[in-house]
């Protein structure tokens, strides 16, 4: 990042982390588990889960037309998990999440989410929806947002690693838009405050 004041470049950094909204699973509804995790535990695991995530299709709940506390098609996706282990030990992944947007899904199917033993069996319906992370980590579009110094003025090193969620680009783009959006609010305010 060139010629930005440090303060700019790090509300960026810090919008990367706070303001970029990404989709994660937020409620679970438990219709069977006979597995060795407590209903909370599984839920808290599926909640953590990284999922692809569009946001030119979905909205913010808070700013959905449907202002239904259950959501929409606009705001929200389901997946679904029925999964059961017959004769020997069995691993869920997040592969075995079938979910009616074919978009949004587990960045990779291979993420471990409970085992099986012989007759144990889960049934559950999870809710996905956009969040942002100052709400909670989960919906936290990336694992590093780092900045650091070049040693010349107003230029600074910005390192980030995607989830998987939103690709890089994207991530800092929706930063950048949101710092602008916010003080432009800020600027209508104080024109309005005149």
């Amino acid at each position: 990042m060139k010629n930005i004041d440090r303060s700019y470049a790090n509300a960026v950094r810090r919008f990367i982390i706070s303001e970029v909204p990404t989709m994660a699973i937020d409620e679970v509804v438990i219709l069977e588990n006979s597995s060795v995790l407590y209903d909370e535990l599984l839920a808290h695991r599926l909640g953590l889960l990284p999922l692809k995530t569009d946001l030119e299709r979905y909205r913010l709940p808070e700013k959905c037309d449907c202002k239904n506390p259950l959501g929409c098609s606009n705001c929200r996706v389901l997946l679904v998990l029925d999964a059961h282990s017959t004769d020997q030990v069995k691993t869920i992944y997040s592969g075995d999440l079938v979910s009616e947007d074919t978009e949004v899904v587990p960045i990779s199917p291979r993420i471990p989410i409970v085992k099986l033993a012989p007759g144990q069996k889960i049934k559950l319906e999870a809710y996905a929806k956009l969040g942002k992370g100052k709400e909670h980590a989960k919906w936290q579009p990336v694992s590093v947002s780092v900045l650091t110094e070049t040693g010349k003025d107003d230029e600074f090193f910005l390192k980030l690693e995607s989830v998987g969620s939103l690709p890089p680009f994207k991530i800092l783009s929706e930063a950048t838009n949101i710092l602008y959006q916010k003080l432009a609010e800020v600027l209508q305010k104080a024109e309005e405050f005149k």
